[in-house]
């Protein structure tokens, strides 16, 4: 199976401080892979440095077979490489509908448009409900549905989720990671989950990237991590 994307050697630095040091991920075509680490591991900076977001010192990222190390955030979006940030970053107040339509700004397909939205409204029903309600006036659980589907309006060819859990209850978090396999399954998105919640990577990832103080200490399928002596000191107290 080819890789949809390839992080070669990406070193970030703020200043003379070393956020990330030479991180080596793949995502395989189809496939959900799982970034994993605490707070201030270097897991957002990473995906935002993969973005453009912000500056690279260091390193190469390959898309879709294509060397995309120095083009533009939005350059990248058209080629199908998304990103639903962490904390949302909604329009909190335009509509449900407004901020839906927003993520397919780049687009011009107007039927594939539809068809998306069409999709979203499957993936999340309430969001159908709620068309003319102000992102802002919803719940953190319905702000996150609407940041995920605003991000699947780019038509995302890799969609890249920066802490979906933060701040939600354990049942919303549940409901989140099955409509993330949901997309990759019906759509064949591959996903690249950037997550603090490990129940929620392990539950929705079959492969997995661990992140401590800026560098990789362990990769593997989930059930090898899982049972990774490092990661089980970390998070299971194990």
């Amino acid at each position: 199976m080819s890789n949809i994307l390839e992080i070669r050697d990406l070193t970030v630095m703020f200043g003379k401080s070393i956020a990330v040091h030479d991180v080596n991920i793949n995502v395989p075509e189809g496939g959900i892979v799982t970034l994993i680490g605490s707070n201030g591991a270097g897991k957002s900076t990473t995906l935002n440095a993969t973005l453009g977001i912000v500056p690279m010192t260091r390193g190469t990222i390959s898309f879709n077979g294509e060397d995309v190390t120095h083009a533009s955030t939005s350059e990248k979006v058209r080629k199908g490489l998304v990103l639903a940030p962490e904390g949302r970053h909604l329009f909190p107040y335009l509509s449900v509908y407004k901020n839906l339509i927003l993520g397919a700004t780049q687009r011009k397909d107007k039927e594939g448009i539809q068809q998306d939205l069409e999709f979203c409204f499957e993936l999340f029903p309430i969001l159908k409900d709620r068309l003319k309600q102000k992102a802002g006036t919803m719940s953190g659980g319905q702000q996150q549905m609407l940041a995920i589907a605003r991000a699947m309006m780019a038509n995302p060819k890799l969609l890249c989720l920066d802490e979906p859990s933060l701040g939600l209850a354990p049942a919303v978090i549940e409901d989140i990671g099955e409509k993330v396999r949901e997309i990759n399954r019906t759509k064949g998105t591959s996903i690249l989950l950037v997550e603090q919640n490990v129940h929620l990577a392990f539950g929705t990832a079959s492969y997995c990237y661990t992140l401590q103080v800026g560098e990789l200490v362990a990769e593997g399928t989930v059930e090898e991590i899982r049972n990774n002596d490092v990661v089980k000191k970390a998070y299971f107290g194990g």
